[in-house]
């Protein structure tokens, strides 16, 4: 079956949450992930928030954001009880088709590695894992 996706607006905040939560992908409502937060990158020219809808339950998730050279793909969420069925893959060309149409054509994605079903996905889409790289943050808190 065919689920529609489309970009999110503001209102859709505690159903992005309430995914994520079911999906297990750790994030920070004191920080970058405050409904403020959201509601703000929700208005970046950089930034798209992505989702797939079976009639109104947000089944899937993924945002696509670039810094003018390279893209990233983050929190790719399939909701548990839809997954197996190829969605993650459309969530992940439609972030994709966004970042192509802003003139990003390296597009990387960061993911936790407990997050074994993110992880599938990306390989499954052609993305490869880069053995050695290791991250850094600065951050004022862990929060955000």
């Amino acid at each position: 079956m065919a689920y529609p996706i489309r970009h999110l607006k503001p209102d859709a905040y505690d159903k992005l949450v309430r995914l994520w939560n079911i999906c297990g992908l750790t994030h920070r409502p004191k920080g970058r992930d405050s409904r403020e937060a959201i509601t703000e990158q929700f208005g970046s020219a950089n930034m798209c928030f992505l989702g797939m809808f079976d009639n109104d339950r947000l089944i899937g998730s993924i945002i696509g954001s670039h810094d003018g050279r390279k893209g990233w793909i983050n929190r790719l969420a399939v909701d548990p009880d839809y997954r197996g069925h190829g969605l993650a893959a459309q969530l992940i060309a439609s972030a994709e088709q966004y970042l192509n149409d802003q003139g990003i054509t390296v597009i990387a994605a960061l993911v936790e590695d407990e997050n074994t079903p993110s992880m599938a996905a990306l390989a499954k889409a052609g993305y490869e894992a880069w053995e050695g790289i290791v991250y850094f943050s600065k951050r004022p808190s862990w929060d955000d």
